[in-house]
């Protein structure tokens, strides 16, 4: 009896064995589980399942629309702008008949020419004329939102308020020109200087992104009258429209 206690004792210990690593493998299954659970849990409340990102995502400002681009992208040689048969006529015997080109830093925005010439006529008297033509190019602004047409509109409008407002003017006229660009007009009007009474004409036209201003104006020198304003109007419409034509030609 007393040996075969211990002998007893061994056998029941090595049959508890499995039974204990069968507990330990169902409890190390179970933690398995427990985890992968625990994980998965922690992963939707922290958000990282598919389209959690879209859901939590700020919404993106809307994009504003392009604006339109310019038409014109250059200016017309200024003196080239007017043919020299119109020059010829407006401003006879000019010493400059390829006229004189006005300083711009850039050619691309802003040019200018003008011509200037005297007939003399001797005891008859003499013919003063001047001719001016000058050009402004816009482009539009992405920064701002506004086209090189709208910028155009604008100096249209600065421009022609300019020529109305000419120091000691008198019988300042506007009239509209049809024909000559997308918009024009023409203010008249009469200046005294140098001791002289002079007629003049200035046309502003509008055509697209681009602006031309020409100013027609003469006088009369040793007794001889000045011209009248609705001569130079005549020749001066015909010159801008000209010149505004000039614009388009260049950008083809």
């Amino acid at each position: 009896m007393h040996r075969s206690a211990p002998r007893l004792a061994r056998i029941l210990a090595c049959a508890a064995v499995p039974v204990m690593l069968a507990v330990t493998g169902c409890s190390s299954d179970s933690g398995d589980k427990t985890d992968k659970a625990d994980k998965s849990a922690a992963s939707g409340a922290s958000g990282g399942g598919e389209g959690s990102s879209s859901e939590s995502a700020a919404p993106q400002a809307k994009k504003s629309p392009a604006v339109e681009r310019e038409k014109f992208a250059k200016l017309p040689d200024a003196c080239k702008s007017i043919p020299a048969k119109s020059v010829a006529e407006l401003v006879p015997e000019t010493k400059t008949k390829g006229g004189t080109a006005g300083r711009s830093t850039d050619i691309m925005s802003r040019a200018s020419c003008s011509w200037n010439s005297l007939d003399d006529n001797g005891v008859k008297g003499s013919q003063y004329r001047w001719l001016d033509v000058a050009f402004l190019r816009y482009e539009s602004d992405e920064a701002l939102a506004v086209t090189g047409a709208k910028r155009a509109e604008d100096s249209f409008a600065k421009e022609l308020s300019k020529a109305q407002g000419v120091s000691g003017a008198k019988k300042v006229k506007t009239a509209e020109l049809k024909g000559v660009g997308d918009r024009a007009s023409a203010v008249t009007y009469e200046l005294r200087k140098t001791g002289e009474d002079f007629s003049y004409v200035t046309v502003v036209a509008r055509t697209e992104n681009a602006v031309v201003s020409l100013t027609y104006n003469g006088t009369g020198y040793a007794g001889a009258k000045p011209p009248a304003v609705s001569d130079l109007s005549k020749d001066a419409a015909s010159a801008a429209k000209e010149a505004v034509g000039s614009v388009t030609a260049a950008n083809k």
